[in-house]
């Protein structure tokens, strides 16, 4: 029996009908029509469905979406800024060619944001930890916490959330 919930995607209250057992990458991206969260293992193993949920990350393809309602979600769409400029990590990652195929891309950008929001002067052992449940077969990682260093830069001097 489906049941209509509301939640609180990137600052947008959406309703939606689901049953019990949908899981929230489903309603994300089939009925709320948010494409970047990308569903890869479906396991809850590699990391490409993270999203933010009161800020820290949770893996959506093993989330249920009726436990998502009353709390803030932020997926990769929720970082644009104002005008549609990039997020400052996600400008890092262009920046250090951290992006190949894409797919794990958004996951690890907001598992990346994340941690910098817990420590915004990681250290390369801190950042592997932290992202160490984000799985990257393209780019071999070297870029990846190369970005998370460069945007670790911006978060200490502007402050940015």
């Amino acid at each position: 029996m489906k049941k209509l919930i509301e939640l609180d995607i990137n600052d947008r209250i959406y309703e939606v009908a689901v049953e019990d057992r949908d899981l929230l990458i489903d309603v994300i991206r089939k009925k709320v029509g948010l494409i970047g969260t990308k569903k890869g293992c479906g396991d809850g193993d590699c990391g490409a469905c993270t999203v933010l949920i009161d800020g820290q990350p949770e893996l959506s393809c093993i989330k249920l979406a009726i436990a998502s309602q009353g709390k803030k979600i932020t997926t990769i769409e929720g970082l644009v800024q104002e005008g549609g400029a990039l997020h400052p990590l996600q400008q890092a990652y262009v920046d250090q060619g951290a992006v190949q195929c894409g797919f794990c891309t958004p996951g690890m950008i907001l598992a990346s944001k994340a941690l910098l929001d817990r420590n915004p002067e990681p250290s390369q052992d801190y950042i592997k930890h932290e992202l160490s449940g984000n799985i990257c077969r393209c780019t071999g990682y070297k870029r990846i916490i190369q970005a998370v260093e460069a945007a670790a830069v911006v978060w200490s001097k502007e402050g940015v959330k």
